[in-house]
């Protein structure tokens, strides 16, 4: 005999109507699971995107299944994902991100001259864990007339660079008016 729970379930599941969440678990004698391959192999519903799953795990509204600090009577959910498939997920994540900061580069230039280069992963390192000495020597580099510029199919964009060229040619008019206030337009020699 099919109960209503089975019925609402497969009708969230399966986004159905009640009617054909009901027919269709009378053909399989009550088998939410069985129900939901029939209806995909029907072409009533469309199989999960990805290879997912369905879980059939009955999930009950009642004080049997509830937290013993959750005084409201909810139940406690599983999204379906382990802490190792997280993990998983985390580090293909962190791979990804690692070859892309891989392939871009931050380019150190002198008069169109290309200085060196470095991987932006080495940059993002450098950044976290020796800031106090990074930082201060690029803010240097550019009052000796380094230009810092990205290179690299993510980051090599023009806008990217119009940036970091704004900030060097800031740099060089700071540079030209503390040139400026100490000579006042004479020479220091005299």
């Amino acid at each position: 005999m099919v109960t209503l729970e089975q019925v609402e379930e497969l009708r969230k599941k399966a986004n159905i109507s009640y009617d054909e969440a009901k027919k269709a678990l009378e053909e399989t004698n009550g088998d939410i699971l069985e129900a939901i391959i029939n209806l995909e192999k029907q072409n009533r519903i469309e199989p999960p995107k990805g290879g997912g799953y369905y879980s059939t795990k009955n999930i009950q509204k009642n004080n049997d299944d509830c937290d013993e600090g959750n005084s409201k009577g909810e139940s406690k959910q599983n999204d379906g994902a382990s802490f190792g498939e997280l993990l998983g997920r985390f580090l293909k994540w962190c791979r990804k991100i690692i070859a892309k900061g891989n392939i871009n580069n931050l380019e150190v230039r002198k008069d169109d001259n290309k200085v060196m280069a470095i991987p932006v992963t080495i940059l993002a390192l450098l950044l976290i864990f020796m800031f106090w000495i990074t930082i201060p020597i690029m803010i240097v580099g550019l009052f000796f007339g380094y230009k810092y510029m990205f290179s690299g199919p993510d980051l090599g964009k023009e806008n990217v660079n119009r940036a970091m060229d704004s900030v060097a040619d800031m740099a060089e008019n700071l540079k030209k008016e503390v040139k400026g206030e100490k000579s006042n337009g004479k020479n220091s020699d005299n």
